[in-house]
């Protein structure tokens, strides 16, 4: 007999249990007769006697499947009229699983053990897969408790992506075949904040609509306290990798909301360009315009979590050790990860080097162009002096810029040219970072020649920008230039 089920009721599941041999639970539905309570049971001697591990499972849930953890025995999941839900004590609490899941029939319910995927079917929305949801298993109720907790993270597998033609998704093709999300590339990292991080103009808004809803009034903050707000800086969670030696290889923002959160890191090093406020001269990126750092080598790393308030870095959790592997080795012999990732990490610094030194030019090129403006607008006796310094320099920066990023005016329309520092950069990380083969010699003489060219164009750039272009903007300033963004700062002239 199954105690407090109508007799009519219809059974959607049974399973055995997978650590027990005499246990079984099942599923049952009385939904014909108007009944959407749940019905989950549970038997301990091969269906002679039931308990119910319906457990706090909402009213009108009912249940269409069940399945068990294969690892641990009291993790079970549960398919409901409205959604996806698991517990940890085999049936007497059960939570939801959300993230972004409608709320839907799910009727079926599949392990996929080797990736530990739950898989669910809806009615008439599709399928949905919760990756890797071991961190399910790690949890309990005093570990909810503390202020942050960072699960295990599996192994990460080492390739290059491929993109289909156009871009991300199904870009060019269309519906010309299915297209679902992947799952992040990379290593993806789980945690749990018991609290959120707030800021605390959000803190005061969130006082002020309880307030708000009990009708009493909202007291000023005050000047004061406005202040506070406005120059605070946001709170943060930062992921912390490093490698097997502690060192930093990378730092990632995440999610400062209560609750779990999943951050995915693309096994990519920080991006090797300039931080400006406008946009790159060279794309060297990822094809989706999202500046990218290159693959870091297979091998050992960790993970901590921290929060940034106020300015000050707290560690929370971890580290956590984690692996990242090849995933298959190559048709072709080339060099090891490690010397690839060498390699890149070099021709990183030569990037970031020439980057820096092209958007230096830049501004100095719009900085001359800004102390022409001035010139113009001076009542400076007509002696031409000054304008002909600043074109002189001029002149000499465009020389410099040629040689860094070729002739502009054949570049535009694909006329060949002598290859710049940049093109020469190019060719040798385009042709390794795209692959898993490593550097060729071609590639190795690439960033070599590009290095040597870059050394002698970088001390007279420094003579130009550094040196020459102040001395010009101080003996404007002192004859009476106005004042232009980038020169020192102004001085007001001597009373009459």
């Amino acid at each position: 007999v199954l105690p407090g089920v109508p007799a009519a009721a219809f059974v959607n599941d049974l399973k055995a249990d997978l650590h027990a041999p005499d246990t079984l639970d099942v599923a049952i539905e009385d939904i014909k007769a108007g009944d959407l309570r749940p019905f989950l049971l549970a038997s301990s001697d091969r269906g002679h006697s039931w308990r119910s591990i319906a457990g706090d499972l909402p009213d009108r849930h009912l249940v269409w499947r069940v399945v068990q953890d294969h690892v641990r025995p009291e993790l079970l999941f549960a398919a409901t009229e409205f959604g996806v839900f698991f517990t940890l004590d085999g049936g007497n609490h059960w939570l939801e699983l959300t993230g972004g899941v409608p709320t839907i029939s799910f009727r079926d319910l599949a392990i996929q053990r080797r990736e530990n995927d739950l898989v669910a079917a809806s009615f008439g929305r599709g399928l949905f897969i919760l990756d890797d949801y071991t961190p399910l298993r790690e949890i309990d109720a005093g570990r909810l408790r503390r202020e942050a907790s960072l699960f295990s993270v599996r192994p990460a597998l080492w390739y290059v992506e491929r993109s289909v033609l156009g871009g991300r998704g199904a870009a060019d093709q269309g519906a010309a075949s299915f297209v679902a999300p992947n799952p992040p590339f990379g290593a993806v990292f789980t945690y749990h904040l018991a609290q959120g991080l707030t800021a605390r103009k959000e803190a005061r808004r969130e006082r002020e609509r309880e307030l708000e809803k009990s009708g009493a009034s909202t007291p000023y903050p005050g000047w004061d306290e406005l202040e506070r707000e406005r120059r605070e800086e946001k709170p943060a969670v930062v992921l912390t990798v490093r490698d097997e030696h502690g060192a930093i290889v990378r730092r990632i923002d995440g999610p400062t909301g209560k609750g779990f959160h999943r951050v995915a890191w693309d096994l990519r090093s920080p991006s090797h360009e300039p931080i400006t406020d406008g946009r790159r001269r060279e794309e060297w990126d990822d094809g989706d315009g999202a500046p990218t750092g290159y693959l870091v080598a297979p091998g050992t790393y960790s993970v901590s979590l921290s929060k940034r308030v106020e300015g000050e870095l707290v560690e929370l959790a971890g580290p956590v050790p984690f692996e990242v592997v090849r995933l298959r080795e190559g048709a072709l012999p080339g060099a090891p990860p490690s010397e690839t990732a060498a390699f890149l990490e070099r021709a990183a610094d030569v990037e970031l080097a020439v980057a820096g030194a092209t958007q230096a030019l830049d501004d100095a090129m719009a900085q001359l162009q800004r102390m022409r403006t001035a010139l113009d607008r001076s009542t400076l006796a007509p002696d031409g002096a000054l304008d002909r310094e600043l074109r002189e320099l001029q002149r000499q920066l465009f020389a410099v810029d040629e040689e860094l990023a070729g002739n502009r005016s054949r570049r535009d329309i694909g006329e060949p040219m002598a290859p710049s520092v940049s093109q020469r950069l190019r060719v040798a990380i385009h042709g390794v970072s795209g692959a898993t083969y490593g550097p060729t010699a071609t590639h190795r003489r690439s960033l070599e020649l590009a290095e040597q060219r870059f050394s002698e164009l970088q001390a007279q750039l420094r003579r130009l920008i550094d040196d020459e272009l102040p001395a010009l903007a101080r003996r404007m300033d002192e004859a009476g230039v106005p004042w232009t963004t980038g020169a020192p700062v102004p001085t007001l002239p001597p009373s009459p």
